[in-house]
């Protein structure tokens, strides 16, 4: 699947799953993040990040489970 064809296919989900799409992939890129940071080896800084993944880092802190609310919303459209 090419990244136009995942863009296309995620902008018809609904809303709640939406937010656990882009939850989780904040997650993911804030792991990746920071291996990269913490790697010693490589002595890579932040300033080596393109300036809009600069922008991202720190400001959204990823929950490891997705809200009760969130999952609420989502059993409810899911299911209504």
């Amino acid at each position: 699947m090419t990244l136009t064809e995942l863009k296309n296919q995620a902008l018809k989900l609904p809303l709640s799953e939406k937010w656990y799409l882009v939850q989780s992939l904040l997650k993911s890129i804030e792991k990746e993040t920071e291996l990269v940071l913490s790697d010693n080896k490589t002595n890579i800084s932040i300033k080596t990040l393109e300036p809009w993944t600069q922008n991202l880092v720190g400001v959204i802190q990823a929950e490891d489970k997705p809200s009760q609310e969130l999952y609420i919303n989502y059993l409810e459209e899911k299911y209504s």
